[in-house]
């Protein structure tokens, strides 16, 4: 391959593999709250703890006493895939996904009407790992990202049954790509380049929530955009010596437009016992059309690129079912859900980072408040991925299939 040919594409793929990995459904993490998680991911309109400062801010004034809340969902997934011109397997090596969330609620003694709080969770992120000498090497051998979202905010009651909230939202990121390059050492083993970064953006979170204190109850939120600007990545390669000048280490710039979320919530309680809950999500992918990445020292073979990507915006159905045992002063809460979301990446898109397709998922959770202070939450989340495609960039050609399972447990401390 010609260096130049060869160097303007493994620039595109580092480019790919950089600002895609938080983009498709598959790295967006939908694990923000235990209580939530059980009833599908769904509860923007069910206002039971602290961790509504994520999923309604405009809840936080409707929750009963001040909490801090910690959770963890440790993620097993992995990937197979089958090439389909050789009907070769391959599969990842996944470590185990960790994200968090820790809340910090606080009801206002002087106004009884305000509450505010203070929110750290992991709504992107992923590690993938491919076993070695997997045909896709020379697009991603590893790859590690991490954003948080670092989210003050306040909520205001305007009167005994409407409320508003806003957040705003601080968020930081890191990133660390692995993958061959397709030039060979005299033993016969490929190049390696390593990409490394931070990043930072900015957002807000919007809510608003009704709830007359009867049959029914109702959220809206919006959670926007937010553009993560990485100014000072690093790109290192190792290469034969010969071809060093070609592939020059050095810094770069780059950007991702991470999507708004706009969630439309409804509680529905027939009685005192059961809570039926339903969110529908309209997440604005098409904020990722095009890559661009900005090397800091260009050589003939190393140019700075733009790639379309022409992701589209989606839906997501989210819900679930809760029902309330009450026994003495214990409480027993028992849940079951499920969902559904559309995949925003388009046909002949498809990556090894983000191998996302349409996906059905189904949850369970189980809370149990051990006094008027301490409560404990846990949840079960499955999954199963299948989508065949054809790289139009790469042409690699195969079928995904992903299989996720993510167990959950909190704590809940109120006062």
């Amino acid at each position: 391959m010609h260096q130049r040919s060869l160097f303007v594409y493994v620039g595109l793929l580092l480019i790919s593999t950089v600002l895609t990995v938080a983009k498709a459904q598959g790295f967006q993490v939908n694990f923000q709250g235990q209580k939530q998680q059980g009833m599908g991911c769904a509860g923007s309109a069910l206002i039971q703890d602290a961790s509504t400062l994520f999923f309604n801010p405009a809840g936080a004034s409707f929750v009963s006493k001040s909490q801090v809340n910690f959770a963890t969902t440790p993620i097993f997934a992995n990937v197979m895939y089958v090439d389909s011109a050789t009907n070769e397997i391959y599969r990842t090596e996944n470590p185990v996904g960790t994200p968090l969330n820790l809340y910090a609620l606080v009801k206002s003694k002087r106004f009884h009407r305000l509450a505010y709080g203070l929110s750290i969770t992991t709504p992107f992120g992923s590690t993938v790992q491919y076993e070695p000498g997997w045909i896709g090497r020379f697009a991603i051998t590893r790859l590690s990202m991490k954003v948080f979202h670092i989210q003050p905010t306040a909520s205001f009651k305007i009167t005994d049954n409407i409320s508003i909230g806003a957040g705003f939202v601080f968020s930081p990121g890191s990133v660390n790509l692995q993958k061959d390059v397709p030039v060979q050492f005299n033993d016969g083993s490929f190049g390696k380049a390593e990409i490394s970064g931070a990043a930072m953006g900015y957002g807000y979170n919007l809510g608003v929530y009704y709830n007359p204190g009867g049959f029914l109850s109702a959220g809206l939120s919006y959670r926007s955009g937010i553009n993560m600007s990485v100014s000072d990545g690093q790109v290192d390669f190792t290469v034969p010596e010969g071809l060093a000048a070609n592939f020059p280490n050095g810094t770069l710039s780059a950007s991702l437009a991470l999507p708004s979320v706009t969630t439309l919530g409804l509680n529905i309680k027939p009685n005192a016992s059961w809570n039926i809950v339903a969110d529908i999500n309209y997440v604005g992918w098409n904020t990722y059309d095009t890559l661009a990445f900005d090397y800091a020292t260009n050589t003939s073979s190393l140019l700075d690129t733009k790639s379309p990507r022409m992701y589209q915006n989606i839906f997501a159905f989210r819900g679930g079912i809760q029902y309330t045992v009450l026994a003495k002063d214990k409480v027993l809460n028992v849940r079951f859900g499920g969902g559904f979301g559309f995949s925003p990446v388009p046909t002949g898109y498809l990556t090894p980072e983000t191998p996302d397709g349409n996906r059905a998922y189904f949850t369970s959770g189980i809370s149990y408040e051990f006094n008027k202070r301490f409560s404990l939450d846990a949840s079960i989340y499955a999954t199963k991925i299948t989508r065949a495609d054809t790289n139009l960039e790469t042409q690699l050609s195969g079928t995904f299939t992903t299989i996720a399972w993510a167990p959950g447990i909190g704590i809940n401390y109120n006062w």
